[in-house]
Parts: C-alpha cells; sequence; structure tokens
C-alpha cells in the first residue's frame, strides 16, 4: 500500500530505498555457493534518470493497484494519468493563483490566500515524459500509451498557462502573450 509520504518522495524527486533498487538476486537460487564464483557481480549503478524512471513507474503501478477496484496496466487510460497527476498535486509547492484570488497577478503577494498548492509544470512534465518512457520499456505499446494521450498533452498545457500568468501582473502577461502571438505570426509568414 502506498503510503502518503512515497507521493511526497516522487513528488520531490527524493532517492528511493535500495530494496526497491536491488529487485533482482545474484546466482540461481539453489542455496549458498551455487553457480560459478566468478559470475556474481554488481550490476552496472543505475543513472540518476533510470532511477527516477523506475521509482515513478513503480509508484505509478502501486497507485494504480490501490484504486478501489484496482486498474490492472493494461486497462489503464489517460483518465488514470489525470487522476494521478492531480493526486500528486497536493504534495505540490507552487503557488498558482486563481483568477478570482485578489493576489492573481502578483508575484510576490503580501499576504497568505486559499489558492492550492499544485506540482511545478515542469516537474509534471518530465514525470511524463518518464513514464512515457517507462511505459513502452515495459511492453506497452506507443500506440496505446495513455502518457502520450492528448489530453495529457492539453492537461500539461493548461497548467504551464496557469502557472505562466498566476504569478504576473496583468500588463506583463498582456506583453507576453502579444509576443508569442506575433512569434506565431513570424513564422507563419517566414514558411
Amino acid at each position: 500500500m502506498m503510503s502518503i509520504n512515497k507521493g511526497k518522495e516522487i513528488a520531490e524527486g527524493s532517492s528511493i530505498p535500495a530494496t526497491v533498487i536491488a529487485g533482482t538476486t545474484a546466482g540461481s537460487g539453489a542455496g549458498v555457493g551455487a553457480g560459478v564464483v566468478g559470475d556474481q557481480r554488481n550490476p552496472p549503478p543505475l543513472s540518476r534518470y533510470e532511477s527516477q524512471k523506475r521509482r515513478d513507474w513503480n509508484t505509478f503501478g502501486q497507485y494504480l493497484r490501490n484504486q478501489r477496484p484496482p486498474v490492472a496496466l493494461p486497462q489503464c487510460k489517460a483518465n488514470h494519468v489525470l487522476e494521478f497527476l492531480r493526486y500528486l498535486d497536493q504534495f505540490g509547492k507552487t503557488k498558482v493563483h486563481l483568477q478570482g484570488c485578489v493576489f492573481f497577478g502578483q508575484p510576490e503577494p503580501p499576504g497568505p490566500c486559499t489558492c492550492p498548492l499544485r506540482q511545478a509544470w515542469g516537474s509534471l512534465d518530465a514525470l511524463i515524459g518518464r513514464l512515457r518512457a517507462a511505459y513502452e520499456e515495459n511492453g506497452g505499446l506507443p500506440e496505446t500509451n495513455p502518457f502520450a494521450s492528448g489530453a495529457i498533452r492539453i492537461y500539461l498545457r493548461e497548467l504551464a498557462q496557469a502557472s505562466k500568468f498566476s504569478n504576473l501582473d496583468s500588463l506583463m502577461a498582456l506583453k507576453i502573450k502579444f509576443q508569442e502571438l506575433e512569434s506565431v505570426c513570424y513564422w507563419e509568414i517566414s514558411r
């Protein structure tokens, strides 16, 4: 059963217990001294990216198993991924001001508000990238990859926009929107 702290580890990118990484055993398992003496080498250490990817994959699998009723990986769809991302928001540290908030558009609000803390867009984007790769490495087909769904891309895009504009004053937000529009027009003209 996944604890709240386990989700927090994933959200914060902390290290995972060595027992999760060392999930395989050396030798044939036939008892002490089984196998050839020189064959019990340590596997090369995983890179930071590979460790995070494995930890994220295991956590997502645990999240699916904890659902009522449990969700088997082949039945996993984009809506399960979206629920997982929303679940991770409870461990977020990024204040995203809602449009009705009196501090909306203020980079450094003078006081507290009730707007939610969320996971940062960049963290979730990286997480989805790792889970997308892990899905296919674990036998999933690219065509059925729920992490590659359009719904996930839309969610991440909306989160990026909300994060981007919630802490900018309205004049700065308008300038950014104008620059984005200008660059799109320039790109269209130069094609």
